[in-house]
């Protein structure tokens, strides 16, 4: 990278006036204050996205907002950014209502969003030519920026001839080039493969550190822990359905940062630690049976839950561990925590393996079930789908009580959708479907939207009478 970083602030094409010494001294970028978004649903109910939000971004760090799908990160960037209006609560940039899309910042998402029939060079300058910057200059720019992010040599090239990550970089050059204030991003290395995001996220933490561009502040979307780790000064985790704030981390770990070093690896457990725990109040109605018909059941198969446990028990016999890290484990099965958090609340759930800040392990069912050969396995799951699931008790109850043995799906999603939105209360009633019909519990019938007990096994007829 050689390209004269000076060429990034042409002072004819800044898009907003300098920061004041305040905000240069480590002011607010950004400030959320008890902001609110919901949607409406199809049926015409709100569907609440973030609740009581709050969160500020501070001139000179990275801010990472790490959370599942659901959580609303993605929106609240779209907020920040004045693309989407709050439903209630207030949004601020230096101190300034938000009230429509801003000027001097940018943003890097997960689709790298060229344009295809624009060369390299072209889709880079694109900003600055609704800036309305003169020709020469912006081409002078964005070869500039084009260097700077490594892609020298390529301007003349079309998004199909170039990888994942150079297109990427594309996306990275065309954000830089207009000089932003702050740099939003989107999970932007979530679509690379492990090795080009690697490489990407960390010539960006070296232009950040060296001051090589011109941006005061980034704030990052990620459900990566370890990305998180790596890339953050600060770190909010965020609950989700709806999102809020979770807990606030500072990172105070140096650049560049070890993986292998323990301080690395204990920030990254107690991130898992945080993310997994549940609230008491929740605990306690799990351990008194109160959990209700309307819990939200993970959207897990039964094949991934047996090869949650299976995998469990093979590290448990290999590492003469009971307690197996989280961190490892999602290693070890190349999961996200969106891959990986609904398998550990499902095998929570079920009662076959427990969490323990950042740590799993097997229960004695749990290790009962991996033991078993098919059938054994079946009554199992049967027996604890009946005792911990209220959904699936539910149905099973109501085919009991019917002279037929037969019911409707409407009932029941009826039922969910006093929850749940309708899309919501579908999903969640397709996970009871999956595990009551694995079970042997109950059967379903698709075509004709009815559940009943015309080929249930005796012996879980038996445990469900029980």
């Amino acid at each position: 990278m050689v390209a004269d970083p000076q060429l990034l602030h042409h002072p004819t094409v800044d898009i907003q006036a300098e920061p004041s010494t305040d905000a240069r001294n480590g002011a607010d970028i950004f400030r959320a204050e008890h902001v609110r978004k919901a949607f409406k649903a199809p049926d015409g109910s709100d569907l609440l996205i973030l609740d009581d939000m709050s969160m500020h971004l501070r001139d000179g760090e990275i801010l990472v907002l790490l959370g599942r799908s659901g959580s609303g990160k993605s929106t609240l960037l779209r907020m920040l950014a004045g693309l989407v209006p709050p439903s209630d609560g207030t949004l601020l940039h230096r101190g300034r209502p938000i009230t429509g899309p801003l000027p001097g910042l940018a943003m890097v998402f997960q689709s790298f969003a060229l344009f295809p029939w624009l060369t390299v060079l072209q889709n880079v300058e694109l900003g600055l030519e609704a800036l309305r910057v003169p020709p020469a200059e912006r081409k002078q720019r964005a070869l500039a920026a084009i260097d700077l992010i490594g892609l020298d040599g390529f301007e003349s090239a079309y998004p199909r001839e170039l990888s994942g990550g150079m297109r990427q970089r594309v996306g990275f050059a065309r954000a830089l080039v207009i000089n932003p204030d702050v740099l939003l991003m989107d999970e932007p290395f979530s679509a690379l493969d492990v090795l080009t995001s690697e490489t990407l996220r960390t010539d960006l933490l070296d232009l950040w550190v060296e001051r090589k561009i011109p941006t005061r502040g980034i704030l990052l979307v990620s459900h990566n822990i370890e990305e998180a780790a790596l890339m953050a000064d600060r770190i909010l985790v965020l609950g989700s359905n709806p999102g809020r704030v979770r807990a606030e981390i500072p990172v105070l770990l140096p650049q560049p940062r070890a993986r292998e070093s323990q301080e690395f690896r204990d920030l990254v457990e107690h991130i898992y630690g945080i993310m997994t725990a549940r609230p008491a109040a929740a605990v306690n109605l799990a351990q008194r049976g109160a959990i209700s018909i309307g819990h939200r059941l993970p959207h897990v198969s039964v094949n991934q839950l047996a090869g949650l446990l299976e995998e469990l028990a093979s590290l448990e016999k290999n590492t003469a561990n009971t307690q197996i890290s989280l961190p490892d484990l999602a290693e070890d099965m190349h999961f996200s925590i969106d891959d990986l958090f609904p398998l550990i609340e499902s095998v929570e759930l079920l009662g076959f393996a427990q969490v323990l800040e950042g740590d799993i392990e097997l229960t004695t069912a749990g290790r009962a079930f991996v033991e078993a050969d098919v059938q054994e396995r079946k009554q199992l799951f049967a027996h604890h789908l009946i005792d911990r699931v209220p959904l699936a008790a539910r149905i099973r109850a109501v085919l009991d009580e019917r002279h037929n043995h037969r019911a409707p799906g409407t009932r029941f999603r009826t039922e969910l959708e006093d929850h749940f939105s309708e899309e919501e209360a579908e999903r969640v009633l397709d996970t009871a479907i999956d595990w009551g019909r694995y079970a042997e519990v109950y059967a379903y019938e698709d075509n004709a939207d009815v559940f009943s007990l015309d080929n249930p096994g005796e012996d879980d007829a038996e445990v469900a009478a029980a």
